[in-house]
């Protein structure tokens, strides 16, 4: 049933084309970037209560924050695509248990945090601003997560942050983009209409927009961990930040997916922060 409506509505927005290939365009890129899920359900939302929460602003849009005080360095959690700050519940539970500040918020559209759209520039946004009221020692990033605290710290260069930690991040967006518009099967009058219209609306083209650029003008220690098996985003993409990362360290797993919200990768990331 996905399939099908995945195929309706590439068909859909390849005959739109044909009429306005800006206005087909532009309804692609709202559909990239409008997620489907990131609310919060009960449980998770009980979890979050446990925190102290503060809701802190970026021009017109709200962002929720969440926080666990400890007297150790502080954390900030960021998380992917169609997800919220709850997913970090199990690591969250654990660096508290080991002392350490800990703080999560919730991505553009996601979780309790405003926004109509989701973008990782918007993210690097928030990111800062949160940023700037925390001071985190350490970012642990997942997904996109991971892209936008990159760009975050490439455009702002924060001298408190000392460790970056990449979780099946992805490296190029015009690589990811790719395969979105591949899965929805669009014609090549939408893709070379995105391509303009990404240009005029972020002011740079889409294969500027690179996790492994943004890494080259970073001096924090890194840890990149990708799984062999992510269906979501390719393994190439941890080559490349790696290559491109000078002061960072590749973790390979194996069978754990996009999610890595395994026991195994919290093991090396106690053993990276100092845990």
């Amino acid at each position: 049933m996905k399939d099908i409506l995945i195929a309706l509505i590439g068909t859909y927005y390849n005959a739109l084309s044909y009429i306005s290939k800006p206005y087909a365009a532009d309804k692609a890129l709202y559909l990239f970037t409008k997620p489907r899920a990131g609310r919060l359900n009960e449980e998770q939302y009980d979890f979050l209560h446990t925190a102290y929460q503060e809701e802190l602003k970026y021009e017109n849009d709200h962002i929720m924050t969440y926080r666990w005080l400890g007297s150790k360095q502080t954390i900030l959690l960021t998380h992917g695509w169609e997800s919220n700050a709850a997913r970090w519940k199990k690591l969250i539970i654990e660096l508290k248990n080991r002392g350490y500040n800990v703080i999560a918020l919730d991505a553009p559209a996601h979780g309790k945090s405003g926004s109509k759209v989701f973008n990782a520039i918007l993210y690097s946004e928030f990111i800062n601003v949160v940023a700037k009221r925390f001071s985190p020692d350490i970012i642990i990033g997942h997904s996109v997560g991971g892209m936008a605290s990159a760009l975050f710290q490439h455009k702002y260069q924060s001298a408190n942050l000392k460790k970056i930690v990449l979780l099946g991040a992805p490296s190029e967006f015009q690589d990811v983009m790719k395969r979105y518009t591949d899965m929805l099967g669009y014609n090549q009058r939408i893709v070379s209409q995105l391509q303009l219209t990404i240009h005029e609306r972020f002011g740079s083209p889409a294969d500027t927009f690179s996790t492994a650029r943004f890494l080259e003008t970073i001096q924090s220690e890194g840890l990149i961990i990708h799984d062999q098996d992510d269906r979501i985003i390719p393994y190439n993409d941890a080559l490349l930040l790696k290559n491109s990362f000078k002061n960072s360290r590749l973790i390979t797993t194996k069978g754990l997916g996009h999610s890595l919200n395994d026991a195994t990768v919290a093991d090396h990331i106690y053993a990276f922060i100092g845990a």
